[in-house]
């Protein structure tokens, strides 16, 4: 078992939890990453020259001129269809709004990246007001009635999101929908 200490921030009440683990179920993870990743993908791709060579090609005399032997075809191939494809990934990742769509159904399903992106808002809104705070102490400049108050209203709402908060990822969805609807306006 691995103990991990996590804050209040993160828990609410909840001072440890306990994460078993289970190496049945991470080697089954770790079987699927490897098979579905790697073995799969390079079965997957003998078979396909194989079976467009010895079924298409082989039967087609035009083809065969081109393609003398399997040798040929998988050498031509490989030049052809290597940097296609890796144009094609080229501008899955970043031409193109399909990798969008997955990050954003998997943040949607992962309540870890949720909460990682609320944690990052807090922080980064906690630092900004910090920092300005501590520049205006620095330079012996007093506080404004405005800047005590928004400091309050910031402690408030850190307060009160975090005593409801827990695990699941709808609150966090919540704050995560609150922050996205004021950036826009």
């Amino acid at each position: 078992m691995l103990e991990l200490n996590l804050s209040e921030t993160d828990i609410g009440q909840k001072k440890h939890i306990i994460m078993r683990q289970n190496i049945g179920f991470r080697s089954w993870f770790y079987f699927r990453t490897g098979w579905s990743m790697y073995f799969a993908f390079i079965l997957s791709a003998i078979n396909t020259l194989t079976v467009t060579y010895y079924l298409a090609v082989e039967k087609i005399p035009a083809l065969t001129e081109i393609f003398p032997s399997f040798l040929h075809y998988v050498v031509i191939f490989v030049a052809i269809g290597f940097p296609i494809l890796v144009t094609t990934g080229y501008a899955h990742y970043k031409k193109t709004s399909a990798r969008k769509a997955e990050v954003d159904i998997s943040i949607e399903t992962n309540p870890y990246m949720v909460r990682i992106l609320v944690n990052s808002e807090y922080i980064l809104k906690l630092n900004l007001t910090l920092s300005t705070l501590l520049l205006k102490l620095q330079t012996e400049q007093k506080l404004s009635e405005n800047e005590i108050k928004e400091i309050s209203d910031i402690q408030n709402e850190l307060n009160s999101y975090m005593k409801n908060r827990n695990v699941s990822k709808e609150r966090d969805l919540e704050f995560f929908r609150k922050i996205s609807r004021s950036k826009i306006r």
